[in-house]
């Protein structure tokens, strides 16, 4: 007879076979980032058998990679900062306002969140050219900013429908107003959630590549994937010094998921899943 405990044993062990299977990509970047080209030619899958730096010295100094990586930091900070700003007070005010229009309003989300990137590359490049920002930070962020918002509304719209109305009540009844409802009340208790969609939201503008690509032309002015991208097409045939440079793009936000994890895990199950 299975016991609890038994399915509880198996449970994590299943658990722990799809955390390493998650994991493996991660580590097999790294190892191979270590090898020299001549061995990775020799043993692609094997382990390092004379680990070297060599591959992220060399990726560090022939590249701008410092500059790729300010431009990235700058873009993914700016964009997700104004989109999450926006989008918290957009659904806050759909989930506790009381003016005509709230479903039509979401309704109109749900359909601009699965308009393709792809299809608004071509007016909003006539649109920054129009206006002379053409290979600015300012083009993608404002891109950025159009693309996340609807996603982020749609999010905390389902995180916000949590709070209890109650709580609210009780705030307008002691003479709170909207936005102090908002910043004292609304926001300590989506605080899980809102760093999830920071998250969520951080992962995907650092790792753009079309839109950067399209927008930034020039060496200082890409984003650190768009830069890589371009080096990959460069340095096609040495692939452990690739992978040094995709190995150091990864760790800001492998550090951003670790130090937010409960968060983002809380965030997940307590709005998502309603």
């Amino acid at each position: 007879m299975i016991t609890a405990a038994s399915r509880a044993i198996g449970r994590h062990i299943v658990l722990i076979l799809l955390s390493l299977v998650s994991l493996y990509p991660i580590w097999f970047v790294l190892q191979t980032a270590l090898k020299s080209d001549r061995t990775f030619e020799l043993a692609p899958t094997a382990l390092p058998s004379h680990p070297t730096l060599g591959n992220f010295i060399n990726i560090v100094t022939q590249t701008p990679l410092l500059t790729w990586t300010l431009n990235s930091v700058i873009v993914t900070v700016s964009a997700v900062a104004v989109a999450t700003l926006v989008a918290l007070l957009a659904s806050f005010a759909l989930v506790f306002g009381t003016f005509k229009g709230r479903g039509a309003f979401l309704k109109a989300d749900l359909v601009f969140m699965v308009v393709p990137p792809v299809v608004l590359l071509l007016p909003m490049f006539i649109l920054m050219f129009t206006f002379r920002m053409l290979n600015t930070l300012q083009a993608v962020i404002i891109f950025y900013v159009g693309l996340l918002v609807p996603f982020s509304i749609f999010f905390l719209v389902n995180f916000l429908r949590t709070v209890p109305r109650e709580i609210i009540e009780a705030g307008t009844m002691d003479g709170c107003s909207p936005w102090r409802l908002l910043w004292r009340i609304v926001s300590p208790m989506a605080g899980a959630g809102i760093f999830t969609l920071v998250i969520v939201n951080a992962v995907y503008v650092w790792n753009e590549t079309l839109i950067a690509l399209v927008f930034l032309q020039s060496q200082g002015k890409r984003t650190l994937m768009a830069g890589l991208a371009e080096y990959v097409g460069r340095f096609s045939s040495d692939e452990p010094l690739i992978l040094a440079g995709a190995f150091l793009s990864m760790v800001p936000m492998l550090v951003l998921y670790f130090a937010g994890q409960r968060y983002f895990i809380r965030g997940f199950t307590a709005g998502m899943g309603k």
